[in-house]
């Protein structure tokens, strides 16, 4: 009988492992670590490349970005994957291209000169990337969350923004509004509104007494006329009644026609102030994937047969976000988990020669939360849950899929002293980080001649844009 606590887990690979089928797997994210995971009992040797060294767990980057979570509890250091994948390698670089006639991976890893990788079966899963869909001024000005450092950096901003506002008052200018304005009305930004919604109503006024609670304001912009368009009518106008509640603003039916310092433009002229635009609007595929000679789709996914292989490519697998079925599936995290399984899953088969089963998706459901004690989801066969219950079941599912146990013990800690408790009992600590208004007071006075609004703005609206902000419930600009 094997003594788990006692007997050593085994090392890699076996002896004859230096023959073995080599698999490479590009990207770390949900399709490519659980692709690892699935290879663990094959007869290969796998190699994890990611420019990362970690896994984020995006889903809950929002909270990062917000300051309710640390920026480790939402990752995991890959290499961690081969306590349970003794067949695995991780190799840190930078994908510059691929070679399906050659079957190697070019990597820039630092050094001179590009380095290669052979493979003899290839997992595309480096995913999508932020498409600001040709926005002027959007890559300049707006601020996308799809990255941990991209997290981080929207945390920081907040915070050095909300600190520079604080001193307005001291200079007798009165208060200097923070406007926040999320651009998209998906999951991610409902999830960011409605947490520096419940951040201004429960620890806004106590951290920062001199200031108006009112002094955050936050508003969510969204093509379509309604949020969170992967749920039912009922949910969708759940979400933007509680959003509401919560006093966050949602403009409706309006698009972004440009991104500047302090503002965005609409696509009816109108001008909406903007100290931090949050881009939360949609993802593509890498450029560079167009570069690699393996068919895609009309959205540049890669064409992938019933068994997620690239269509006239054998051996060469796609999974998550890049993988283009008939069938386009929604790019949530559950998708590329089923994705980076079946496409190993299929590889493992090959190598045993045995028949490879076709790749057949399983909706578990979706679920997105609004704010405090406020959540949905829709469950296949169980249904919808909305509220406390809804909140309750979007936490214990997002605990449970993290991978590692020290993730889900300090995310499950975490969170649950966030939101538990009242404004009497609950302390107010938010992790902060770089924390520099110094830098965000200079960068405001020295942008002054293209601001619109605040002390010292260079610039003014027309009567008839102002007209137009009037009909849109646009804020007016601080006066001096």
């Amino acid at each position: 009988m094997v003594m788990p606590f006692l007997s050593r887990r085994p090392t890699v690979p076996a002896k004859d492992g230096a023959s073995w089928p080599h698999v490479v797997i590009l990207g770390g994210g949900f399709a490519g670590a659980h692709a690892v995971g699935a290879l663990r009992d094959a007869r290969v040797r796998v190699t994890l490349i990611d420019r990362n060294v970690y896994k984020t767990f995006q889903p809950l980057l929002y909270q990062v970005a917000t300051a309710g979570l640390n920026p480790g509890d939402v990752t995991m250091f890959l290499r961690g994957l081969s306590l349970k994948v003794p067949n695995m390698r991780y190799r840190q670089g930078e994908v510059e291209g691929v070679d399906p006639e050659r079957k190697i991976v070019r990597l820039d890893e630092g050094q001179s000169g590009q380095q290669e990788i052979a493979y003899d079966y290839l997992i595309v899963a480096n995913g999508a990337t932020t498409t600001y869909f040709g926005t002027p001024g959007a890559e300049e000005h707006a601020m996308p969350m799809y990255t941990r450092a991209q997290a981080l950096a929207i945390r920081d901003r907040i915070f050095s923004e909300l600190e520079r506002s604080s001193r307005e008052v001291g200079l007798g200018r009165g208060h200097d509004k923070l406007h926040v304005c999320i651009v998209g009305g998906g999951p991610t930004g409902v999830e960011i509104a409605g947490a520096l919604a419940d951040f201004r109503m429960q620890e806004l006024d106590i951290l920062y007494p001199e200031m108006d609670p009112g002094t955050l304001q936050v508003t969510v912009l969204q093509r379509g006329d309604e949020v969170l368009k992967e749920f039912s009518t009922k949910y969708r106008q759940y979400a933007a009644d509680e959003l509401r509640d919560r006093g966050v603003v949602l403009q409706l039916g309006r698009g972004v026609k440009e991104v500047g310092y302090d503002h965005v433009v609409l696509d009816d002229d109108s001008i909406l102030e903007s100290d931090i635009t949050i881009w939360a609007a949609g993802v593509a595929i890498p450029k560079m994937v167009s570069e690699w000679g393996f068919p895609q789709d009309k959205r540049g996914r890669l064409d992938v047969d019933d068994y997620l292989q690239v269509k006239g490519f054998p051996g060469v697998y796609a999974a998550g976000d890049i993988a283009g079925q008939d069938e386009p599936l929604p790019q949530l995290a559950q998708p590329a988990i089923q994705t980076g399984q079946a496409a190993a899953r299929a590889i493992a088969a090959e190598v045993a020669g045995k028949p490879r089963k076709k790749f057949k998706y399983t909706d578990l459901g979706t679920m997105a939360t609004i704010g405090r004690h406020a959540a949905i989801a829709e469950i296949p066969v169980l249904g919808g849950l909305s509220g406390s219950l809804g909140w309750a079941a979007w936490l214990g599912v997002h605990i449970t899929k993290m991978i590692g146990h020290r993730n889900q013990r300090a995310v499950a800690m975490n969170l649950v002293s966030l939101y538990s408790g009242s404004r009497a009992t609950h302390q107010p600590n938010p992790v902060v980080g770089e924390v520099n208004s110094l830098r965000a007071a200079r960068i405001f006075e020295e942008q002054a001649a293209h601001r619109l609004f605040g002390a010292g703005a260079g610039a003014t609206r027309t009567a008839d844009k102002v007209a137009a902000e009037g009909a849109a419930d646009a804020v007016e600009p601080t006066k001096d």
